[in-house]
């Protein structure tokens, strides 16, 4: 029997009210669209480089927002630095994209479902206002959400791409 992604449950985007719930309601919402994506596909559709040159996966998308869940809303905002990459190391930096054809997919979804949580509830400790410093400067846990909305929309239309390619599916 072949594995196939699970379909997700996918609430609509929030269309009003106030801040926080908006950022998180649009923060899901990406979230859930990148799965929707991987939706009903087997392991090795997951793993497939579908839009040659590129060797962007479906898969490789969902490892690498693993990671940034995890850097930004834990390791930056919540100061949590015994938070690591699951994927990327020094010797590998960019191992969450390029190491997918020996990985378990399904393993991965999981990790990935797991970080998104994670970060909620590290997230959920800290005010919208709470800044902490980067390399590039100090930050807010506001703007953590924009960019991860950002992030996620960029990289969604990456999977569209990936998806359409695959096996004709295209939409939100």
């Amino acid at each position: 029997m072949t594995w196939t992604a699970p379909e997700p449950t996918r609430v609509g985007e929030p269309l009003t009210g106030p801040e926080r719930p908006m950022l998180q309601g649009w923060l899901d919402w990406h979230r859930r669209t990148l799965l929707t994506k991987c939706a009903g596909l087997t392991a090795d559709q997951l793993k497939l480089a579908a839009v040659e040159p590129s060797n962007l996966t479906l898969l490789g998308l969902v490892r690498h927002m693993t990671d940034v869940e995890r850097v930004w809303f834990r390791w930056r905002a919540a100061g949590d630095h015994t938070v690591g990459s699951p994927y990327n190391s020094a010797d590998n930096p960019d191992g969450d994209f390029d190491d997918v054809a020996t990985a378990d997919a399904e393993a991965d979804l999981a990790r990935f479902e797991a970080a998104c949580a994670d970060a909620d509830r590290a997230a959920a400790t800290l005010d919208l206002d709470h800044e902490f410093a980067t390399a590039r400067g100090r930050r807010s846990l506001r703007w953590v959400y924009l960019h991860m909305i950002e992030e996620y929309a960029r990289h969604n239309g990456h999977a569209d791409l990936l998806r359409e390619r695959i096996d004709g599916v295209t939409g939100a």
